[in-house]
């Protein structure tokens, strides 16, 4: 609550309460009334602005996913957006094919291999080209979606709510702390660009301050690169829950594990359908004896 939530709410209302102070919404700024003359004022400022920072981040928790979605670059709900995420993914796909081109291009030299091998990471962490999406965080998320469980035949999206919960306690500590940092960049990149925009409407008759608004959009800028490169670790540690606990979720369901890989496919793949809705599932469950039941019982308590 406090990186993810507090921090950038408390970062956005400090410098508006900084903006009010210096009185920049109705004339020249005073930047040196900023500063409070007397301890009890300063007293009084402090108190005001974490009273805010956590009313702010308390009322904004509940749209965390949307922050993180419209980031990604859902934008089809309306037109305008709509067009624009169309031109963005033209975009993306232009630089999936050259990243493309890049690995098939044969060289002998070092710097040659090296840039295939860079090209050939870049486009690992990138979902195919039919399933681009506008932005480069959509893009780090939508590679693990699509094929951290696709790999054994379970809809990623449909099944991650029912795995997620067998996933073991050191995994399960480092799914959350890495969300938690995806969710803290996204915020605070999501606050400092609204921190600008507040300032354009404060000092857009002050070009000598214009340098505050430009700031805060280039780190609002870093703060989004750091959310795609978070979001990319997310993405790898998906396919880790995939790769160690898939007969963990069948065992959950009471469904007899598959003998071979061919099995598997089948298992995971009718599982997904009823996960989607497609589809019934015609298995005989397994419901093993007590001490199975007990055990399973454990590991749901460990968690």
């Amino acid at each position: 609550m406090l990186s993810v939530h507090f921090a950038p709410c408390a970062l956005f209302v400090t410098g508006v309460l900084a903006l009010v102070r210096a009185r920049s919404f109705s004339g020249r700024s005073d930047w040196d009334a900023v500063w409070p003359q007397r301890p009890a004022a300063a007293i009084g400022l402090l108190i005001t602005v974490v009273g805010c920072a956590a009313l702010l981040g308390l009322l904004l928790q509940p749209f965390q996913v949307r922050a993180v979605r419209a980031l990604e670059g859902y934008w089809d709900r309306w037109r305008i957006t709509a067009g624009l995420a169309g031109l963005l993914a033209r975009l993306q796909r232009r630089r999936w094919r050259a990243l493309r081109r890049r690995v098939e291009r044969g060289g002998t030299g070092e710097t040659e291999r090296r840039m295939q091998a860079d090209a050939r990471r870049r486009l690992a962490a990138r979902p195919p080209v039919e399933a681009l999406l506008p932005t480069a965080l959509g893009n780090a998320l939508r590679a693990g979606e699509l094929s951290a469980g696709e790999r054994y035949g379970l809809a990623t999206l449909a099944s991650w709510p029912r795995i997620h919960p067998q996933v073991s306690g050191r995994l399960a500590e480092a799914l959350s702390s890495t969300r938690d940092a995806l969710d803290t960049a996204v915020n605070l990149s999501w606050s400092l660009f609204a921190l600008s925009a507040t300032g354009s409407v404060a000092l857009y008759d002050e070009p000598s301050a214009w340098w505050l608004c430009g700031g805060a959009v280039l780190l609002a800028g870093v703060a989004y690169k750091g959310a795609v490169i978070v979001a990319e670790s997310y993405s790898g540690l998906m396919h880790v829950v995939y790769d160690l606990h898939r007969f963990d979720l069948a065992e959950a369901l009471h469904h007899r594990l598959p003998g071979d890989h061919e099995e598997e496919l089948e298992l995971f793949v009718r599982m997904s359908d009823l996960f989607t809705g497609r589809g019934g599932l015609d298995v005989r469950y397994d419901h093993g004896d007590a001490g199975g039941g007990a055990r399973r019982d454990d590991r749901g308590a460990g968690l």
